[in-house]
């Protein structure tokens, strides 16, 4: 086991991203296009202005728990890669197999595809005022596909400077949605019906409150994701034992007040049951504020949040294959890098690849069932990831990559929470039965992983 950790799969790579990189990876990885449209599924479910920016907040204050949590492994693997590794020292090579494989084949393969379809749309939103056709749209989203992943190939430095301009961008337009709300006069968040009528009654006991923020939690949770894409990049960053968790930590900080921002401004500007009726929260709000004209001018921004979160899945995600690969647990093609970009091609074309054969096999619709799927089974690979904390801190040092220093305050009681409330977020996404479904296909995946482990890479590791 100590051996295999002090395999450190970096050589070759450049380290050329420094701490705003790392940063810009963690808040573009978890601000994509969900807090354009997720608020109004949340205030559907949980039927009351108040609670549902008490259901964001506890959302942002279990993401705190995971930035912690995962700030730590942050100085425990500073490596490429380093999710793969901890994963696989905790709990086997097979749980790390599984989950690089979920992740690359399905999870980030068809967000790539999904996040494409959306950039597309909303491009030709805002450029010609309506939504392109069917074929245009693929082909258009196929286009940005091909164009970042060459951009990729050519640099990890490339593809951070794709990644910090977006960044700054999505957040300048989260802002500028704020801003309205404080420009204009609104509505009283606390109000549980305002103009719209809603379908939802607003909880009036505490087990209905209960279920309501349960059942809110779910999407947004999922809005929160992202953070861990900075432990992949760890062999990129030149002081990767401080800017990994500084990436996590101020990245998540970052993002928790600009969603329970925006979220208030929704409320603010719409009400909640308008919010919860809305099937773009965002063009709506900008809209009470600065009239129909607005709306394109949102698409556009949507586009570009849309057009950053695509490139970021193509910057980090082939860095898990690339580490696998050159552990001897996966095709060691996977393992190479470009002899003058020094970026890992294969692992990138994988990626890239598999996202465009979901395009134009598998649609909109049947990329959006596995993805569906897969994702609430990444909710358990995150609590694999959190409990591999409680695991790999009471081994010796010398098991746990020499431990450096203490861990942060609250452990193990956070790392412990934040496990126990992504095993809630999975238990209650497999109790609702409009995503139950979808949920067996993921399971059906990480049963077709665990076999492709055990038929073609059990037992292979890297020579020293």
């Amino acid at each position: 086991m100590a051996g295999e950790q002090q395999r450190e799969p970096t050589a070759g790579l450049r380290r050329v991203l420094g701490p705003f990189d790392a940063i810009a990876v963690v808040i573009g990885a978890i601000i994509g296009v969900g807090i354009f449209f997720t608020p109004s599924r949340v205030a559907a479910l949980v039927g009351s202005g108040s609670w549902v920016l008490v259901t964001w907040a506890l959302g942002g204050l279990i993401a705190v728990l995971g930035a912690l949590t995962f700030a730590d492994l942050g100085r425990l693997y500073p490596r490429t890669g380093g999710q793969y590794e901890l994963l696989r020292d905790a709990f086997g090579a097979v749980t790390g197999f599984v989950y690089v494989v979920c992740n690359a084949t399905a999870i980030q393969a068809g967000a790539v595809a999904i996040i494409a379809l959306v950039c597309a749309y909303n491009v030709a939103l805002a450029a010609t005022g309506a939504g392109p056709g069917t074929l245009v749209s693929a082909g258009m989203a196929a286009g940005l596909i091909v164009g970042l992943m060459a951009i990729n190939i050519v640099g990890v430095r490339q593809g951070s400077t794709v990644q910090n301009v977006t960044v700054v961008a999505k957040l300048l337009t989260l802002l500028v949605v704020v801003a309205a709300a404080l420009m204009f006069g609104g509505t009283d968040v606390s109000a549980s019906v305002a103009d719209v009528g809603t379908t939802v009654a607003p909880p009036e006991t505490p087990a209905a409150i209960v279920a309501a923020v349960g059942a809110g939690l779910v999407p947004v949770l999922f809005s929160f994701g992202g953070w861990q894409q900075a432990l992949w990049i760890g062999g990129e960053l030149q002081r990767p034992r401080r800017d990994v968790p500084l990436a996590i930590l101020v990245g998540v900080g970052v993002v928790v007040s600009v969603y329970l921002a925006t979220n208030w401004a929704y409320l603010h500007l719409l009400g909640q049951s308008r919010v919860a009726a809305s099937q773009a929260v965002a063009a709506d709000a900008v809209a009470v504020a600065w009239g129909e004209g607005a709306r394109r001018v949102l698409a556009g921004a949507v586009a570009l949040s849309a057009f950053g979160v695509l490139n970021v899945q193509l910057l980090t995600g082939p860095r898990l294959v690339y580490a696998m690969a050159l552990d001897g647990r996966f095709f060691r093609p996977f393992a190479r890098l470009h002899a003058r970009f020094s970026t890992p091609v294969p692992a990138i074309v994988m990626l890239g690849g598999i996202a465009l054969a979901l395009l134009f096999l598998a649609g909109e619709r049947g990329i959006d069932r596995l993805l569906t799927g897969v994702v609430l089974i990444d909710g358990l690979f995150f609590a694999l990831t959190g409990a591999a904390l409680l695991v790999l801190r009471g081994r010796a040092p010398a098991d746990a990559a020499g431990a450096p220093g203490r861990p942060y305050p609250g452990y193990p009681v956070t790392a412990a929470l934040f496990v126990l409330a992504e095993l809630g977020v999975v238990c209650g996404a497999f109790a609702d039965p409009t995503v139950r479904g979808a949920a067996h296909v993921g399971l059906a995946w990480i049963v077709v992983a665990v076999i492709s482990y055990y038929a073609w890479f059990r037992g292979r590791v890297r020579e020293p």
